[in-house]
């Protein structure tokens, strides 16, 4: 049995997608790809999040997580088209979007299409390729578009990119620089589970692997029907206020070389609006802010010498949600 939950929104017409629907159809698909990835729901609706959002996400965790295991499950529960590339040091941009390719038959050039021409796109061990092969991702990330000898072709829509790095073996890698950091929406991480949550797996993974029998909870037309309910979800003028208040202090810190830009102000407002359709509410509270501000900023932070590690800057971004001050409740 397919689509098994497609009941849930049938387009009559033009009557848009309503913020209950994208409620329901959010719940559905991450009880769906939990029934793969165990007790990590909140990573889930953070990742649907991203989607919703028109963002990508970066996934930092040391290797057997599940990283791999969640981009597939997302991709099987929307019935769209996964695709996968494993970035080496010797990986060369034309295996990223493809290349034209001479047939001698016929005596003409022949596109053959690289992964990225795909809905949901696995970019593993994105730091173990060059710089340039890297560089091949940043007009698909952001235009959603290729060029190929001087043609540019669109992407699918959806086009979402999850890439993985492991932050433990850095021998042999290439760091991804600023500019690309600031592509990603947000970095999130699965992260160990606990003793129950991995007798959890243990159990469910014991006779054979749930992935095989998942099945769609949505289709990719619904997904972009959500996406149009989400842009309408409102942001009192407080609220924005509020967003723009915690980037400026990203920028006035004296710690900090290099502070969010207007991308990521862009970012987190994008955010906060999909994190609050997935909530079932048709406008942004403050929570919402506080809740993805350091998945959000605290990538696209440089500390200066000496407060470069990750766990700084998300202490930074939690220090200034502490001193912002929060819009009042009656603003609304």
């Amino acid at each position: 049995m397919k689509n098994i939950y497609l009941f849930v929104y049938q387009r009559d017409g033009e009557v848009p997608m309503n913020i209950e629907q994208v409620e329901k159809i959010g719940k559905y698909l991450t009880e769906n790809i939990s029934k793969v990835i165990v007790g990590k729901e909140e990573t889930i609706r953070l990742l649907l999040t991203a989607l919703l959002a028109d963002g990508h996400v970066l996934l930092q965790d040391v290797p057997g997580t599940g990283k791999t295991k969640l981009a597939r499950s997302l991709a099987a529960s929307l019935d769209g088209k996964f695709a996968r590339i494993q970035f080496t040091p010797d990986l060369l941009p034309g295996d990223v979007t493809g290349i034209n390719v001479f047939n001698r038959k016929s005596g003409e050039f022949e596109l053959r299409k690289g992964p990225v021409f795909t809905n949901i796109l696995l970019a593993d061990e994105i730091n173990r390729a060059t710089p340039r092969t890297q560089s091949g991702l940043l007009e698909c990330m952001e235009e959603r578009q290729v060029t190929i000898d001087g043609e540019s072709m669109k992407l699918g829509n959806p086009f979402f990119v999850i890439a993985t790095q492991n932050p433990v073996e850095t021998a042999g890698t290439f760091p991804l620089p600023e500019a690309q950091l600031d592509r990603f929406m947000m970095k999130l991480s699965l992260g160990l589970p606990d003793r129950e949550e991995e007798l959890s797996i243990m159990e469910r993974f014991m006779r054979e692997d749930p992935f095989e029998e998942l099945m769609p909870a949505a289709d990719l037309s619904q997904l972009l029907e959500m996406k149009k309910a989400v842009k309408n979800v409102f942001v009192h003028q407080e609220m924005e206020k509020y967003m723009v208040e915690i980037v400026a202090a990203t920028r006035e810190k004296g710690r900090v070389v290099m502070g969010v830009s207007p991308r990521g102000t862009l970012a987190l407002m994008r955010g906060v609006k999909a994190y609050a359709a997935l909530l079932g509410r048709s406008y942004c509270i403050p929570d919402d802010v506080k809740h993805l501000a350091v998945p959000v900023l605290a990538h696209r932070i440089k500390l200066s010498y000496g407060y470069q590690g990750e766990a700084e800057a998300k202490a930074l971004i939690g220090e200034i949600i502490e001193e912002t001050k929060v819009p009042s409740e009656n603003f609304g």
